[in-house]
């Protein structure tokens, strides 16, 4: 019964041996519990996404066995790749716009384990066994639901690391065969790409806890020379966070007059630029006002991959300043685009590859 914490993963940094292996899927992880005709999508943290994807509901109603539970990826693909962003557009309050989405980027669930079927509970039961279950209850499975591909041969995932991030997967995870199923433990292993790319600070704003730098806010200039807000940079120990404060003070402005991002308080203008504290139903009530810095400060970040190409998919790792750099010189043409590889590729692999 519901609420099940799913487990989780720990970042290595290379690809170890002797395990399984599966692509790291980019979307909302979910646990979902079926009995009969009553379905429910349970999110990472336990609160409930079923009424964000009324397609889905249908679909797993009409292809998974009568009573189970599984964990898997709920994902959402465009042109050939996974889309995160169309992802987070469905989580709406109006039900009238969830179900207009669910028609114009519906979505599908890629299932990489099974954790009860029937009257028996499968989380005490080695990985091995489980998938081999999954793999069973599933046989045949058609479209939007999909069995994850997975394999022993490490060589195959390191081509699957190399290849599938091409369709917007970012990485591999790795289950050792015998693994019990541990809620809520990094019991399994993510190894996901990293890259540096060099960024200016353009402003911070402040940690929750005081007049310390909570997280940077980084840019790189697009093809017309404007700056644009591509995510921040935020784990620095508390002594590092008070000291970023009296070092970047030289760089403060007064008020944004004058910033590339000036602009970043009329909603309108989020429309057509790349700013921060755009609105939205994740920020709430949050405090999304940030100190402006004149934009002249480079540092080099690493980050795993784009988003849509514009954005910084997850919060940067800051790694230096990059003094002999201008700012000028920060542009997308430094970024690695990986080569193209087409989802339905990835998932028409034989489940078990």
């Amino acid at each position: 019964m519901p609420p099940v914490k799913p487990m989780l993963a720990k970042s290595v940094a290379a690809i170890p041996a002797g395990m399984r292996y599966e692509a790291k899927w980019d979307g909302f992880r979910a646990i979902v519990f079926r009995d009969g005709a009553e379905i429910e999508l349970g999110s990472r943290t336990g609160k409930p996404l079923t009424r964000y994807f009324p397609e889905l509901v249908e679909a797993l109603r009409e292809r998974l066995p009568e009573r189970c539970v599984l964990d898997g990826e709920i994902v959402i693909a465009r042109e050939g790749r996974l889309d995160f962003d169309a992802l987070t557009e469905r989580i709406h309050p109006a039900d009238s716009r969830v179900r207009t989405l669910a028609e114009r980027t519906p979505a599908s669930f890629v299932a990489f384990d099974l954790l009860a079927l029937g009257d028996r509970s499968l989380l005490g039961a080695p990985l091995s066994e489980r998938r081999e279950a999954l793999t069973g209850a599933l046989a045949g499975v058609t479209a939007p639901v999909h069995v994850a591909p997975a394999t022993s041969d490490i060589e195959l995932a390191r081509r699957w690391f190399e290849e599938f991030e091409g369709a917007g997967l970012d990485g591999v995870i790795a289950k050792p065969p015998g693994l019990r199923y541990l809620q809520n433990e990094r019991a399994m292993f993510k190894i996901k790409h990293e890259r540096t790319a060099d960024v200016v600070v353009a402003g911070y704003r402040f940690h929750k806890s005081g007049p310390v730098v909570g997280s940077l806010l980084l840019g790189i200039h697009d093809d017309r020379g404007v700056l644009q807000h591509v995510g921040v940079s935020a784990a620095f120990p508390m002594k590092r966070r008070a000291e970023l404060v009296e070092e970047l003070e030289p760089l403060r402005m007064t008020d944004a007059s004058g910033h590339p991002w000036a602009s970043w308080s009329e909603e309108a203008a989020h429309e057509t630029a790349r700013l921060p504290g755009a609105p939205s139903r994740w920020s709430g009530k949050k405090d999304l006002s940030w100190v402006p810095l004149r934009p002249e400060r480079v540092a080099e970040v690493a980050y795993d991959h784009m988003e849509n190409g514009t954005r910084f998919r997850h919060t940067a790792r800051f790694r230096r300043w990059r003094p002999d750099r201008t700012a000028d010189s920060c542009t997308y043409a430094q970024l690695e685009e990986p080569v193209r590889y087409d989802l339905a590729e990835v998932l028409g692999t034989p489940p078990e590859a």
